[in-house]
């Protein structure tokens, strides 16, 4: 059996509404909770899929394995290292790629994939064999000296994609990684992550998308309200009904009220 690279244990978070929040949402409720006790494991070597509506908390989750926010309860173990007391060592081990973080607009590619690199200790020869592997795989290096804000969103997206791994992690985490590309780029990056995946690499891939989970992902877990409502093989949960399905009578039964 594979060894686990990723294990999270009861993992919670909230946050604190401001008094605007609060008056835009018409609500007297001070705390939300966007993460709810959640436990899960990621396989060494396989694509692991979160799935999920808005505001299940899939971002949230991965915010806290990336070390961007801690949990107020609970922690989760990267590759031996805790995300709540080992954070520099678990940042060694991933990448993480969210469109919340995006590249600054004034610097090209080539300058912002030498500077990751740099805080990532990564050494120069190694450095400019990655960036060339990366650039032409993406076609990124006739674009190089461009500056960010005069790149295509798919253009920008492939190049967030190239300074994530710019240490070759071994545990990738992508939230929402296809999200408002045309289906070109959406295939060249869905393409990406199966290259990864065959030279061994582990991926934790955060989506709305169905069929994208179908296609590439080895097992999913379905966050609902915060906590995981499913878990398991991709292939079992959709031997009698496809993914979209299983996914709507779960939220059904566990909402009550419909979809």
């Amino acid at each position: 059996m594979q060894e686990n690279i990723l294990q999270a244990s009861g993992l919670k978070k909230e946050f604190t509404l401001s008094k605007k929040q609060q008056r835009l949402e018409k609500t007297k409720v001070q705390k939300r909770v966007a993460v709810d006790g959640l436990s899960f494991s990621v396989r060494r070597g396989e694509i692991y899929g979160l799935l999920g509506p808005n505001g299940a908390g899939k971002t949230t989750t991965l915010r806290i394995l990336s070390t961007l926010i801690k949990p107020n309860e609970g922690d989760a173990v990267i590759d031996g290292h805790s995300v709540v007391s080992e954070p520099d060592k678990v940042r060694e081990k991933l990448g993480f790629l969210t469109s919340e973080l995006r590249p600054d607009e004034f610097f090209t590619p080539n300058y912002l994939f030498d500077f990751f690199s740099e805080l990532q200790n990564v050494p120069t020869h190694v450095r400019d064999e990655r960036k060339k592997e990366l650039f032409d795989r993406f076609g990124i290096s006739d674009f190089c000296e461009t500056k960010i804000g005069e790149l295509s969103t798919g253009m920008k997206q492939k190049v967030s994609i190239a300074i994530s791994l710019v240490h070759d992690p071994e545990l990738i985490i992508f939230d929402e990684p296809t999200n408002g590309l045309d289906v070109l780029t959406a295939k060249a990056v869905t393409d990406f992550l199966l290259e990864l995946k065959a030279r061994g690499k582990t991926i934790l891939l955060s989506t709305h998308i169905f069929s994208l989970v179908e296609k590439i992902c080895d097992r999913v877990g379905v966050i609902i309200d915060g906590k995981m409502a499913l878990e398991g093989d991709v292939k079992e949960l959709t031997a009698e009904k496809n993914l979209e399905d299983v996914f709507f009578d779960l939220y059904q039964a566990v909402k009550g009220d419909g979809v």
